[in-house]
């Protein structure tokens, strides 16, 4: 999970966690339910009854949106497809799905099956409303989670990527034109249109007295982002295929003795020159890893009699990559992983490294030379 979640447990293996932003929404929307909500809708409860409702309302619609994104994250299990984590969040959840679906029949099936959930779950609550009509804040409850999950379902259905309408799109341009990449542009293109659509939409409410509006331009922001990074990465990709890692890692200035002490790597080679990671060697042989995270476990204190090989990670224990291995499948693995370098490796020996700044520095350098996707 990323630095900027808390690990709440794990569901068919996928781990869930909650991102610092959730707990500004839950906090806002518990107060939006309790203080206006309800009590204009169901008029004499007592006010602590309005606080319960909102917060038990608020918590069921993040556990509405988690079971969307498991509807996401269970068919792409079924294709093979992992899925690394789900994260609930400020706009509501996300299933982090690595990787591209085999076939334009799963990426469909994939996309759409979190709004068959969200259907599903408002057909639900919407039969649960005569059922608990003589008990309120439970009726109260239903009729709520109704409106939202439906509201959750026509929103997704938008053809913009990448909402789920959106990869529904793709999936329908993919298997017309049978060319994953062309589709990813359209959809994405489409996408940001309908992102300044909702941006238009949200400004104009907002100058005619409707400060809701501000919150539509918002999301049409988050879905104009979203959809440029898109298109963005699919540049990357496509400069980056082909490549191999040894065309772009470093084989200098990595090394470092594993008799040094951090205190001195940290002045001669941290602070020194901005070096961030290195590789650890004995007698000509790399044994261990050493980043600013390994660093920041030893208590500054004992910087000066602890020396790198004790702190370090052994090279055994850290993930590497192969010098011959495709560039854009490195920095894939760099994120699943979570690390920022790996160690390069050929015949079984470490021969450089490479950072994800070294992944960067290669793009620029291929962008600046006007080279086109190998």
């Amino acid at each position: 999970m990323g630095r900027h979640n808390i690990p709440i447990g794990r569901i068919l293996g996928i781990p869930i966690g909650l991102d610092y932003s959730w707990f500004i929404v839950f906090a806002l929307l518990t107060w939006m339910l309790a203080g206006s909500y309800y009590p204009e809708e169901f008029k004499g409860w007592p006010p602590l009854l309005y606080w319960v409702t909102g917060a038990v309302t608020a918590i069921m619609l993040f556990v509405s949106v988690l079971l969307h994104e498991l509807g996401h994250s269970v068919v792409a299990l079924r294709y093979g497809v992992p899925v690394r984590s789900i994260t609930l969040f400020l706009f509501g959840g996300v299933a982090q799905i690595e990787g591209e679906p085999p076939s334009a029949i799963a990426e469909f099936l994939i996309a759409i099956a979190g709004p068959l959930v969200s259907l599903a779950l408002a057909v639900l609550f919407y039969a649960v409303q005569p059922l608990a009509a003589d008990m309120e804040p439970l009726l109260g409850l239903a009729k709520y989670l109704a409106y939202m999950n439906t509201a959750l379902v026509l929103f997704n259905v938008i053809p913009g990527y990448p909402l789920d309408g959106g990869r529904v799109f793709r999936a329908i341009v993919w298997a017309i034109t049978g060319n994953i990449r062309r589709a990813t542009l359209i959809a994405a293109n489409v996408g940001r249109f309908f992102a300044f659509v909702l941006i238009f939409v949200g400004i104009w409410q907002t100058f005619r007295g409707n400060l809701g509006g501000l919150w539509l331009a918002f999301i049409g922001w988050f879905l104009d982002n979203a959809a440029s990074a898109q298109v963005q990465q699919m540049m990357f990709k496509d400069l980056l295929t082909g490549r191999k890692v040894s065309q772009a890692m470093s084989t200098h200035g990595a090394a470092i003795a594993a008799d040094l002490t951090i205190q001195a790597l940290v002045d001669e080679h941290i602070l020194g020159r901005g070096q961030r990671s290195f590789l650890v060697e004995r007698r000509g042989d790399a044994i261990g890893l050493m980043t600013l995270q390994r660093i920041g476990e030893v208590p500054r204190s004992e910087w000066a009699t602890t020396s790198v090989a004790e702190a370090m990670l052994p090279l055994d224990q850290s993930e590497r990559i192969d010098a011959d291995s495709e560039l854009w499948a490195a920095l894939e693995k760099m994120d699943r992983d979570g690390v920022n370098q790996l160690p390069v490796i050929r015949d079984r020996r470490v021969i450089g490294m490479l950072s994800r700044e070294d992944v960067i520095t290669f793009l620029r350098t291929l962008q600046e030379l006007g080279t086109k996707p190998a």
